[in-house]
């Protein structure tokens, strides 16, 4: 006889959560969970993907004993008590001294190779913190345990220039090897998840095996593609930017743009607009499947996906404004030095704003967000019973 449990495998077996990165606002993540496994308490999620902090995200509910609902708790409960000392310092010496390096071999034309920066901001306490929350064996005890299928976190590799995508699940998990993209399997370790989210210039590079890595989003031009290559027919996907509206006919030039407003796009096109294109490109995918005759093979493989895409309700790059005091002295200085406090500047201070009095209003704002749209992802989730 099937257990309780071999039923809800079954129910949500195709089922995949992306998560993808940006910051401190991945916390959004956390609160939509919360009210969908609030609502639903036997959700699983056998497939996980994340990038960046959606790979932390993702790695945490893929480590964490029990069931789903209750890894997402935990979670949430590590969220709650991290700040911004606990991802990343500044250490000025440091910086001078490479920057003093590297003029004096320009200046006396040596040829011993390029200064070296390290990275602006040193990861050294997210790796300390993410030692002391995540139990990476715990990843194997859920394959073994049925729980997990497999988790996928994907880095850029400074050698290649390609997303890996590291994949670790059961023993029959796929790879794949596609343009400027592959997946090896692997058992994760901490060096993986840092990797996936250290932000180039900002954070140093992560040595793997095989060469330096840097944050996964960089080059992740389909974001949805690793759950697809693992086998999931339905993808619940949190995007951390709004709806977009409508183009204004004409927009007033302004000013020369500060350089927290254009470090500002570069991270919104990093982090945030694949994703939005990958849907796309799923949907038009979808609609090629659908138009086939009844019968025909689709040519390639290629499936029907049914995607749920949660998007905030708020613009979260707005929300950050005001909230510079809270950051580390030196990092204030500098944020606010590159006009931080102007309307898009705030954007720059969303993604580095690791304190309790911005995430939990990321979080709640989630929450609130997931319970207003429950209708529609009711019907999502109900319709993982067919």
């Amino acid at each position: 006889m099937e257990t309780a449990a071999e039923r809800r495998k079954s129910r949500f077996a195709d089922l995949a959560l992306v998560l993808s990165g940006g910051g401190a606002r991945a916390s959004y993540q956390v609160g939509v969970l919360a009210a969908i496994t609030e609502r639903v308490p036997e959700l699983e999620a056998p497939i996980l993907t994340g990038v960046s902090a959606g790979a932390i995200n993702a790695t945490s509910l893929a480590s964490s004993p029990g069931s789903f609902s209750s890894a997402v708790g935990t979670l949430r409960r590590e969220w709650k008590g991290l700040t911004a000392d606990n991802v990343y310092c500044v250490r000025p010496t440091s910086i001078v001294r490479s920057s003093f390096r590297w003029l004096l071999r320009v200046l006396l034309r040596r040829r011993s190779g390029p200064g070296v920066l390290r990275g602006l901001m040193d990861m050294t306490p997210l790796r300390q913190f993410l030692s002391e929350t995540l139990v990476l064996d715990g990843i194997a005890r859920n394959v073994a345990a049925g729980r997990l299928d497999a988790v996928a976190l994907s880095a850029t590799s400074y050698t290649t220039g390609r997303t890996i995508t590291f994949v670790q699940g059961h023993e029959n998990v796929p790879v794949w090897e596609r343009a400027l993209r592959a997946a090896v399997r692997t058992e994760l370790r901490l060096d993986h998840v840092l990797a996936s989210a250290a932000i180039p210039i900002v954070f140093a590079a992560v040595k793997l095996e095989d060469g330096f890595y840097g944050d996964g989003s960089v080059r992740q031009t389909a974001p949805l593609a690793p759950a697809i290559h693992l086998g999931a027919r339905r993808l619940i996907a949190i995007s951390m930017r709004m709806p977009r509206g409508p183009v204004a006919p004409s927009v007033p030039i302004g000013d020369y743009p500060a350089a927290a407003e254009v470090v500002s796009l570069l991270f919104n096109a990093v982090f945030l607009d694949s994703i939005d294109a990958d849907a796309e490109r799923l949907e038009r995918v979808n609609q090629l499947v659908a138009a086939l005759p009844a019968g025909q093979a689709s040519p390639g493989g290629l499936r029907k996906v049914d995607l749920l895409l949660l998007r905030p309700s708020r613009d979260l790059g707005a929300l950050a404004k005001g909230h510079e005091t809270k950051l580390p002295s030196l990092v204030r200085f500098a944020v606010q030095g590159m006009g931080g406090r102007r309307a898009r500047g705030s954007d720059l201070v969303s993604y580095l704003m690791f304190e309790p009095s911005y995430t939990e209003t990321l979080m709640d704002l989630g929450y609130s967000d997931a319970s207003a749209q429950w209708p529609r992802i009711e019907e999502f989730v109900a319709a993982c019973e067919c």
